[in-house]
């Protein structure tokens, strides 16, 4: 399934980094996410969307990349980050918060360039 391409950028980190996503707009789409594929470059990740803010949960059914997810509210604030989440499990993972995003990056991106919650984010989708 080839999915459309947009973009994400940091704006308020250090260097400003920009990653290419894969844009999960559809049930199907978010129920595939990145299932079997074994690795990603290093600038890319997948951005999973809906119409609004709600409580997100995701799993790591089949999915062999270990990742990052970054949970963005509407206004594009970071409000949850979750870091070096496990590959091939199905236990929810989470954020308290309501996000209408879920940023789906290779394990150690976050930390790597800086990014913490409460920093905006700019969609390019």
């Amino acid at each position: 399934m080839q999915l459309p391409v947009g973009q994400v950028r940091f704006a308020e980190a250090p260097s400003a980094p920009t990653v290419t996503v894969e844009l999960a707009l559809t049930d199907p789409a978010r129920a595939r996410g990145l299932m079997y594929r074994t690795e990603m470059d290093g600038d890319h990740g997948m951005l999973f969307s809906w119409e609004s803010d709600e409580r997100r949960s995701f799993w790591m059914r089949n999915t062999c990349i270990p990742l990052d997810m970054l949970f963005i509210a509407s206004d594009g604030t970071v409000v949850g980050i979750l870091e070096q989440v496990p590959t091939l499990n199905t236990l929810p993972r989470e954020v308290p918060c309501p996000a209408r995003h879920v940023l789906e990056l290779n394990a150690g991106w976050a930390r790597a360039h800086g990014i913490t919650p409460g920093q905006r984010v700019e969609i390019d989708s």
